[in-house]
């Protein structure tokens, strides 16, 4: 995996915790440069976890499903990649509150990184020891840049930015599925 592509996984995942932090921002009326900090340490933390966690999963499961597993990184990746679509087009609105300590911060932050779990899954049918740490880095860095900047356009813009990043997010996901398929199954990129 390139660094090109990891770097757009990570933004990719990087889209839902934007989305919150967007909200966040915007709840808080006037960030300060503490709630971007916190934010991006919640929500980068996490999506750096997440992939860790499900590579050490999809390991313990390689054996059993090794034919299969670009099959099974293409599926998981447009699953999240559509769902972030799918919730993108939704009019309901999420309420977010403006605080911004471990009791609110610790469900959001794990909440929007459950798909970098399934990402983390699917790296483990092709990603070596050190690509995996290149890819939780990316993941991690991108999400910490991500959600401290959003929590403060959140705070200057609003909600306007929202839909569009879990859009971006959303395709991006579902763009590199198709590319993992499309390899395993002999064309070359």
């Amino acid at each position: 995996m390139s660094f090109i592509e990891l770097l757009l996984i990570g933004l990719g995942l990087s889209m839902d915790a934007a989305a919150v932090s967007i909200c966040k921002g915007l709840a808080a009326g006037r960030a300060k440069a503490r709630h971007c900090l916190i934010a991006g340490v919640y929500f980068g933390g996490f999506q750096a976890l997440m992939p860790l966690i499900g590579y050490a999963l999809g390991r313990t499961f390689a054996d059993f499903i090794n034919r299969y597993d670009h099959w099974v990184a293409f599926v998981l990746l447009v699953l999240i990649g559509g769902n972030m679509l799918r919730e993108s087009f939704q009019k309901e609105e999420e309420c977010c509150n403006a605080c911004f300590g471990a009791a609110a911060m610790l469900p959001l932050a794990i909440a929007t990184s459950i798909d970098a779990l399934a990402v983390g899954v699917s790296y483990s049918f092709y990603l070596n020891w050190a690509q995996l740490w290149m890819a939780i880095a990316a993941i991690g860095v991108i999400t910490f840049a991500v959600s401290a900047a959003a929590v403060k356009i959140g705070s200057v813009f609003g909600a306007r930015y929202k839909t569009a990043s879990e859009r971006l997010g959303g395709i991006i996901l579902i763009l590199m599925g198709i590319k993992i398929l499309l390899e395993g199954l002999g064309f070359w990129f």
